[in-house]
């Protein structure tokens, strides 16, 4: 008798235990602080390393799919299992149409480009809040109030007492507490939050279409010989005859016809050249291979206005262009120092309208021709060589291997495969006499690849 309850005396915390054990899934926990978010990567069906009950796998599998794929792309899926390890997170997910329609396409196009990943990480990070933040329990703040963000920035939160409708940012919250669970918590808002981090990267790298921001459109004009304002012209009426004579509004004008350009200073100002100007940087970007070369036109600002200033005064402008390959070739030392960009680009810039054609005559009948570029007084010297056009000497020389992408009678666009720079300010340091272009190993043209539109060069 003894031994049966000695023996019931050991199965008992036995017992215990195992009861215990059993009832435990039917409480579900957070995941333990460290470790609970990447304690499944290797198995479960998900996939995505956290509880199958996780917010994380609710969002991936609720109907905001536009943003749970935008989470995919970005690759945060390892970033957000560490933050729903750690503890509970408050995730504010914008409605599909405000990501499919609502969004500015040329927005939507800069952050799915691959080089502004970082940009949309910290556009989707804005979203989520390492706290829980319940609607209509006082974890939610009744008066405005900030709170930090996974992105590193803050993000400002109110309402959620009397008519006030509850509002994150500048979003008014559609569907309050839309999913829930134990490590979370999703509310449905009505448009994508954009933090000003990100806004002010979208803005330097702004559309083509804002490159005439620059000029100061709306700005009082003053008449050189009175010194005073000039008024502007009233309103035409409906109906009314045309301002300009009916011959000067049916003259053809670059558009149509190219014609030869006036002199400068002649005072036949028609071209409109920041038009122009902003036709061939798109064309390089729709051409392909020279988008580097588009980047710093737009952002300089300063140099696009003045190529504009030049074309509607009557110039005209050969563009040697250096493609993405030899853009990569720059050191940060070449274009650290201020106004290297610019007089990289200057010394590329012939004020003369040349084509693939007329260039290889001219080289092929005098053997060398010396160019004046707008980086006075330095000029660019091109000779033939392989068939080809070749520009600068020894090891910073450049091949015309891609011709005449651009050509409309006041602007040439001229593809080379290297960055042109004058004789006292090669990258190796050298003078560019006679002598150092005589030891510089020989470079051969390359060969002509591409899309249908590259022309084949002479003499291949």
């Amino acid at each position: 008798m003894g031994v049966r309850i000695y023996g019931a005396l050991l199965l008992l915390p036995l017992l215990l235990a195992s009861g215990a054990t059993a009832a435990e899934p039917e409480q579900p926990a957070l995941p333990a602080s460290g470790g609970g978010a990447g304690s499944n990567s290797s198995g479960g069906g998900t996939g995505t390393g956290v509880n199958s009950n996780s917010v994380l796998v609710a969002l991936l599998d609720s109907h905001y799919t536009e943003l749970a794929e935008l989470v995919e792309k970005a690759l945060l899926l390892q970033a957000l299992e560490d933050a729903v390890g750690r503890g509970n997170v408050t995730i504010f997910a914008p409605r599909n149409e405000a990501l499919e329609h609502d969004l500015d396409p040329e927005f939507r196009r800069f952050l799915l480009e691959p080089r502004n990943l970082k940009s949309l990480q910290q556009l989707l990070l804005f979203h989520v809040v390492p706290a829980r933040l319940h609607a209509g329990s006082s974890s939610w703040p009744a008066s405005p109030s900030t709170h930090p963000t996974l992105s590193g920035e803050h993000l400002e939160l109110a309402g959620g007492e009397g008519e006030a409708p509850m509002r994150v940012g500048t979003a008014a919250v559609m569907r309050a507490n839309a999913v829930v669970r134990p490590d979370g918590v999703i509310h449905g808002i009505e448009r994508l939050l954009v933090p000003r981090s990100v806004q002010e990267d979208f803005n330097r790298r702004r559309s083509l279409a804002d490159i005439s921001a620059v000029l100061p459109t709306g700005a009082p004009e003053v008449d050189p010989r009175t010194h005073r304002l000039k008024k502007p012209a009233p309103p035409v009426p409906p109906g009314a005859p045309p301002v300009l004579p009916i011959w000067d509004a049916m003259a053809p004008g670059p558009s149509i016809a190219p014609a030869p350009a006036p002199g400068p200073g002649s005072g036949k100002h028609h071209f409109d050249g920041h038009s122009q100007v902003k036709d061939f940087i798109q064309t390089l970007l729709l051409y392909g291979g020279y988008n580097e070369l588009a980047d710093i036109l737009v952002n300089l600002t300063s140099l696009a206005t003045e190529m504009g200033r030049l074309v509607s005064e009557g110039y005209v402008l050969t563009v040697l262009a250096p493609n993405d390959e030899a853009m990569a070739r720059l050191t940060t030392d070449q274009l650290s120092e201020p106004g290297s960009p610019e007089n990289i680009l200057y010394y590329h810039m012939i004020p003369e309208y040349q084509t693939e054609e007329s260039m290889y005559n001219a080289v092929r009948r005098f053997g060398k021709v010396r160019y004046d570029t707008l980086r006075l007084p330095h000029k660019v010297t091109a000779r033939e060589a392989d068939g080809s056009v070749k520009f600068g000497h020894g090891e910073g020389s450049a091949y015309l291997f891609d011709p005449d992408i651009y050509t409309d009678g006041r602007i040439s666009v001229q593809g080379i495969d290297a960055v042109l720079f004058p004789p006292q300010d090669t990258p190796n340091g050298g003078s560019g006499s006679s002598g150092t272009a005589s030891t510089a190993p020989a470079r051969k043209a390359p060969a002509v690849t591409g899309t249908a539109k590259s022309k084949l060069r002479r003499g291949q």
